[in-house]
């Protein structure tokens, strides 16, 4: 029928579109897959290539790891060998340690040795002379006794009843038998005496009384005995000069001492030129050193000072800490009697350029004026000592305040002060030195305040309270600088009104000393043991500053 025709062909329409609609689906999906296929295909590309690099960062991770093992091996054999080092410098300290004790040991030792060469030196000398004085005796004894005898048989042939001629005979007889005995005396002896010291000369016919018997002596005889050793200076022989030169410690200008010097008013009326031309003295501290001693020697001063050789001096530099300069010291055979008379001069000569050293040498100086150059006065080991006074701490060596270090617990920077020059005249005496001062030279860190306050406790405790007081108004003061171990002692320059001082002859350097001498008797009294004799000595407040220009 109709109407199914038409329902027919709407339904087969409709079949059309749905299946061009599934057609169009299906190529759309067509397309869908295609693509995500693509992108699968450009992830798994992605993924192999994330693959690549996570294998190549997994093997860069691994070496990595063995760096990082082979490092922390290495820094552990680092650290072994650091401690190896560390035990090894501490054993090498511990050595350094025994090595200067050993070698403070072998220069005591030295020195000792040294003091003993003198020591026999001057007791060979001694000898010698007791023996000369021994062979004189006999000498004398014998000719006394020849002289006895034979002065009993002419008195004999004088009594007895013989002719004239007989008697005359028998004493010239007597007389030639005389010299013949004095002669064989003389030539078993050791030649040093003359026969004029028996008065042989004098011998003649008529010279002797008969009644004289053994008093055969003569005034001449008498004078000829005494020996020279009494004469003053100017009448010294040249021999006893040049033993004296050697006993002196100036043994190498005796060769040209010998061909110029007559007797002792050679050297007395000798300018330091004459002895630099003469006797080759180009040193000047040993023309000083020559010119002192003759000085004293014609004065007659006996001065303690001189008591003490060069070989003392160099022992004492090592009690006030100054061991370094040892060599120039002893090289210029500076003795007690030119610390005496130091000046500043004499110290730069002596290559002592340090301001804190001139101050150390004059505090030392001055305690050993204080003391009579008494040369124990200084103390070097401690002893059981309760509330220790000032006055005996300004006799502490250098190794003195070094225990004393210890004993407060600063052990490990006690060794600092070697060659610091610090001892016990310089902490009381020179008002700038004070607690700081001896923290700068103990290389106490300033970051380490309570280290540094307990040393400045203990050492305003050490000096008692005038001293600190001194030294706090010191400090105080407006012109106050610290001491440094950097500042350096200039000599003196000559202005125009010093020019008048380089044509004298003889230049006054009497206020130039290091530590000028003190005319107080008092104050140099040894048994004296207050601090009272030590106060208002600074070595650079009692005179004027322009002595000394210091830089730093």
């Amino acid at each position: 029928s109709p109407s199914q025709v038409n329902h027919h062909s709407s339904n087969n329409e409709t079949y059309q579109e749905r299946l061009a609609r599934l057609e169009g689906d299906k190529e759309s999906l067509i397309l869908q897959v295609s693509v995500l296929t693509d992108q699968v295909e450009a992830q798994g590309e992605k993924i192999r290539d994330l693959e690549i690099c996570l294998e190549g960062h997994q093997l860069k991770l691994n070496a990595t790891e063995e760096m990082l093992q082979q490092e922390l091996l290495s820094r552990t054999s680092l650290e072994t060998q650091k401690l190896d080092l560390m035990a090894e410098v501490s054993d090498l300290k511990i050595k350094l340690v025994g090595m200067e004790k050993e070698q403070s040991e072998y220069e005591e030792k030295q020195n000792k040795a040294e003091g003993l060469l003198q020591e026999l030196r001057h007791l060979k000398i001694k000898v010698e002379e007791l023996e000369n004085e021994r062979n004189q005796y006999e000498w004398k004894l014998k000719a006394t006794k020849v002289s006895r005898i034979l002065g009993g048989l002419i008195q004999l042939l004088v009594v007895t009843i013989v002719p004239y001629e007989t008697n005359v005979l028998c004493c010239k007889l007597i007389v030639l038998s005389w010299h013949s005995c004095l002669e064989r005396i003389r030539r078993t002896q050791s030649g040093n005496f003359p026969a004029d010291d028996l008065g042989l000369a004098e011998f003649r016919r008529g010279g002797l009384r008969a009644t004289a018997g053994p008093r055969l002596s003569r005034s001449k005889e008498t004078k000829g005995q005494k020996s020279d050793y009494n004469a003053p200076f100017a009448q010294w022989s040249t021999e006893r000069v040049c033993n004296w030169l050697e006993d002196f410690g100036l043994g190498q200008y005796v060769i040209f001492a010998r061909q110029w010097v007559t007797s002792g008013h050679t050297l007395l009326t000798a300018t330091p030129q004459d002895m630099e031309k003469e006797m080759g003295i180009k040193h000047p501290l040993h023309r000083k050193k020559l010119v002192l001693a003759i000085k004293s020697i014609n004065a007659k001063q006996d001065e303690k000072s001189a008591q003490l050789d060069h070989i003392w001096v160099t022992r004492w530099l090592d009690d006030i800490g100054l061991p370094q300069y040892k060599d120039q010291f002893h090289e210029s055979r500076v003795d007690g009697r030119m610390l005496q008379y130091l000046t500043v001069n004499d110290l730069l000569f002596l290559k002592v350029t340090s301001q804190l050293h001139h101050l150390s040498i004059k505090c030392a100086i001055h305690v050993l004026h204080v003391n009579s150059f008494n040369p124990h006065c200084l103390r070097r080991r401690p002893v059981e000592e309760n509330n220790i006074s000032p006055s005996e701490v300004v006799q502490w060596s250098n190794h003195r305040v070094m225990e004393w270090l210890r004993s407060v617990d600063l052990a490990e920077y006690a060794p600092n002060l070697r060659g610091s020059g610090v001892h016990g005249g310089l902490i009381i005496l020179e008002p700038c030195f004070n607690g700081d001062t001896l923290a700068m030279l103990l290389n106490i860190p300033p970051q380490k305040t309570l280290l540094r306050r307990h040393l400045t406790t203990n050492f305003n405790v050490l000096i008692g309270p005038e001293a600190q007081q001194e030294k706090r108004e010191i400090t105080e003061s407006t012109a106050y600088t610290p001491l440094t171990t950097t500042a350096k002692v200039r000599p003196k320059k000559l202005g125009f009104s010093h020019f008048g001082n380089l044509r004298k002859k003889k230049f006054d350097e009497s206020t130039d000393y290091i530590c000028p001498m003190d005319t107080n008797p008092a104050a140099t009294n040894g048994s004296q043991k207050s601090y009272s004799g030590y106060k208002g000595l600074s070595p650079f407040t009692d005179r004027e500053l322009d002595q000394v220009g210091q830089t730093d």
